[in-house]
């Protein structure tokens, strides 16, 4: 009699950098923005983007809650009961969130003061808890790392630029250094631009100039991708 032998495939590994991970890093700094296109985490996007050093600081506390977020929670899938999961996630963010606090507070008194409770908020960001509950809760903890840095930096980038815009046009300053020169005192004392009869746009630094800002970022990346234009 001869022997029927099972012949066990095996399926090629996934790259660690596959095309399909590869877009994890790349699509939320696009088309898939958690704030230009999902309207995610806006909140702080309109609050702390007055000066760059805040949205620097704030996004990288927000990269280091997601992405211990993320890896905590995909290596715990699988024994985390469905009824609690959100309790447990919120636990997990409000650690990792206490821990960015007591950092900022040791180290960066000033900016921690500055961005007062919005470090806090950091446990409520809806892009952190959305991530956690579409993404790290049903994948791999690799392709969930991937994830995190993803949103956090699409999350990061429009802080960073919304910043810039506002604290050169709203103080004459880039990270608290002036860029024209002295913009009060005497007319010899002023910088050359203001001399000529610039002034600074004081209301660059009201919160409703962040979300205009914002808007018209939406509207660069909309008329350049068509398809994130919603139908009516």
């Amino acid at each position: 009699m001869s022997e029927v032998k099972d012949i066990v495939v095996k399926e090629p590994k996934e790259s660690l950098f596959s095309k399909k991970n590869k877009k994890l890093l790349s699509d939320p700094l696009n088309d898939a923005n958690p704030i230009t296109v999902q309207v995610l985490g806006i909140c702080s996007a309109l609050a702390i983007t007055v000066q760059v050093e805040q949205a620097l600081v704030m996004s990288a506390s927000v990269l280091f809650v997601m992405i211990g977020g993320n890896v905590i929670v995909s290596m715990l899938r699988n024994v985390i009961p469905s009824r609690i999961r959100i309790i447990v996630q919120l636990v997990i963010v409000a650690s990792l969130v206490i821990i960015v606090d007591q950092v900022l507070k040791a180290y960066l008194p000033d900016v921690a003061e500055k961005l007062s409770v919005f470090v806090g908020l950091i446990i409520t960001n809806c892009i952190i808890m959305g991530r956690l509950e579409a993404y790290a809760l049903g994948n791999k903890v690799w392709p969930s790392f991937l994830d995190a840095i993803g949103n956090a930096m699409g999350y990061a980038w429009i802080l960073v630029v919304v910043a810039f815009v506002r604290e050169i046009f709203g103080s004459g300053k880039l990270m608290g250094y002036s860029l024209f020169g002295e913009s009060v005192g005497a007319p010899e004392e002023l910088g050359a631009i203001y001399r000529m009869g610039y002034f600074n746009n004081n209301m660059m630094i009201l919160p409703p100039m962040a979300l205009i800002v914002v808007g018209i970022i939406i509207w660069i990346q909309r008329s350049k991708n068509q398809k994130l234009i919603e139908e009516n």
